[in-house]
């Protein structure tokens, strides 16, 4: 006999979200509320994204934001952070980062969103993570609206011309190496990061390898080590593809 359709419903089970790695702590202090973050900022961080629009409601003026602790930050992690910027512009507050991690920096300089979070009461933004900048005892300056949303709308715009290439390099490292898109896009940022290269231009990089350019000798040795991280990351020594060469000639 055919078994009953509600059997089915099993399927549903795919549609679970990824684990949530990283943990936030809030102290509300005067006008403003200091949050300190940890772990990784990926897709799952967006589990806490109504913890965070939470906190932001609690404080007069917005949040500042310690990202010293947090170790790996990818695009989920940069879009859970500009989400809360834009619902404090609607609130009329601000989102600061006053300290933040080696991985947080390198990401928000290649997407160019560093100074989205940094005001005029926020101090030096270059500051280490270990020594957060100290609290400022002026007023908060009143917030041009307009120039921030003109400031967003250009890094935007910037992004909608550098990711189709961005995207289409990801393919490039999916079919040479055998790797799923997740694991692909990590190979393009961390070679990103240990070459220093913006992502726009090591897309360019590797989309004109298959046209037979050559890779720099840099580019093309961390491309290697990313991928072999990432593959014993994954621990699947049976995968035919772990043996094949890390390199773009």
């Amino acid at each position: 006999m055919p078994e009953p359709a509600h059997s089915a419903q099993r399927l549903t089970t795919l549609d679970a979200r990824p684990s949530c790695l990283a943990t936030i702590e809030a102290v509300v202090a005067g006008e403003r509320a200091d949050v300190t973050c940890r772990g990784e900022f990926d897709i799952g961080a967006q589990a806490l994204q109504s913890e965070l629009y939470a906190v932001l409601d609690r404080s007069a003026t917005g949040v500042d934001l310690d990202l010293g602790g947090v170790g790996f930050c990818d695009c989920g992690g940069l879009n859970l952070l500009l989400d809360l910027r834009r619902e404090a512009l609607a609130q009329g507050k601000t989102v600061t980062v006053q300290a933040y991690s080696r991985a947080v920096g390198r990401l928000l300089d290649l997407t160019g969103a560093r100074e989205l979070f940094v005001t005029e009461d926020s101090g030096n933004f270059d500051a280490p993570a270990a020594e957060p900048l100290a609290d400022s005892e002026e007023q908060p300056q009143p917030i041009d609206v307009d120039q921030e949303l003109r400031l967003e709308v250009d890094q935007l715009r910037r992004a909608m011309r550098t990711r189709p290439a961005i995207d289409v390099a990801r393919g490039i490292v999916m079919a040479t190496f055998g790797l799923s898109a997740e694991d692909a896009w990590t190979v393009l940022v961390t070679a990103s990061q240990n070459t220093n290269t913006k992502m726009h231009h090591l897309a360019e990089d590797l989309m004109g390898a298959v046209h037979g350019d050559p890779v720099p000798e840099r580019v093309q040795q961390q491309m290697a080590a990313a991928v072999a991280k990432v593959r014993e990351t994954a621990a699947t020594p049976s995968d035919d593809g772990a043996q094949r060469e890390a390199r773009l000639d």
